[in-house]
């Protein structure tokens, strides 16, 4: 894939890509299904998955690996690597950290059978982590000079409603782990590089104006962080911890953290990239 994208580049075609720093994925245990069974929306699907024939197709859709679309599942290899994060149901909760796997031998029955009465009981995708990479080709990526970084999660605080579910932790992580884990401690590229990778690159590709640089005439939006300290927290066992090292924080010119204190000031504003445009 890099050297496609890479010959791609030599030929002037503007392509990059972005990624987040950690080992899998997290999505709905849908992504275990093909996207035919979820014609017509949710409704349509869990009330295909109480049909006993598409039961049985899909038990051995599961575990194919499909040339048509892409079996997360199979991916993983298997229910060991199925992260279970988030319900809606208040009686499923108490499966929110536990793997596919062991749900499964809690509630006694196949893996398979599991993960379509939980989507049926919870009535919702059910929240899951895909294991799917490796650090190998993790670190690959984050030294390669047109990938940039992006969470790929909401925006969390950790209490309230929050803690009712299981984040990925990339939803804390993704970005003080780019600074401390492979810019500081493994070196895959420098600070400086690290720090355009996640402002000016990203800035750049999605064509955000005026920002992602220090510069005259652009909107100041600063980090100020401890190069020695910056690091995340948060982990898979537990994802609602906040990264550590940030020292002040200016969204658009103004301070909303000072000391690593958050100063109540919501100065953000609403980003508009080149697809937006005013309807009439």
């Amino acid at each position: 894939m890099i050297r496609r994208v890479e010959r791609a580049r030599s030929e002037g075609i503007s392509v990059s890509a972005n990624m987040y720093t950690y080992l899998a994925g997290a999505t709905g245990m849908t992504a275990a299904f093909p996207p035919s069974l979820q014609d017509g929306g949710f409704g349509k699907l869990r009330e295909r998955l109480m049909d006993p024939k598409i039961r049985t197709e899909m038990k051995k859709a599961m575990n194919t690996n499909a040339s048509d679309w892409e079996n997360l599942y199979y991916g993983a290899g298997g229910a060991e690597n199925v992260l279970l994060l988030s319900f809606k149901q208040d009686s499923l909760k108490k499966y929110t950290g536990k793997s596919l796997a062991e749900v499964a031998k809690i509630r006694g029955t196949t893996v398979e059978e599991t993960a379509m009465d939980l989507i049926i009981q919870d009535s919702t995708r059910v929240g899951v982590a895909y294991f799917l990479m490796s650090e190998e080709n993790v670190k690959k990526q984050v030294a390669i000079p047109w990938v940039s970084f992006g969470s790929d999660e909401g925006s969390y605080t950790n209490e309230g409603v929050f803690l009712r579910s299981n984040a990925h932790p990339r939803a804390y992580g993704t970005f003080t782990r780019v600074l401390g884990k492979y810019s500081r401690d493994e070196k895959l590229i420098t600070l400086q590089e690290a720090i355009r990778k996640l402002s000016k690159l990203p800035a750049t590709n999605l064509k955000i104006k005026s920002r992602g640089e220090l510069k005259t005439g652009y909107y100041a939006d600063i980090v100020i962080f401890d190069p020695s300290k910056v690091s995340d927290n948060a982990t898979f066992e537990k994802p609602h911890q906040y990264a550590e090292g940030m020292i002040h924080v200016f969204v658009n010119g103004v301070q909303v953290l000072k000391d690593d204190v958050h100063t109540g000031a919501k100065p953000g504003r609403f980003v508009k990239g080149p697809g937006y445009r005013i309807s009439n």
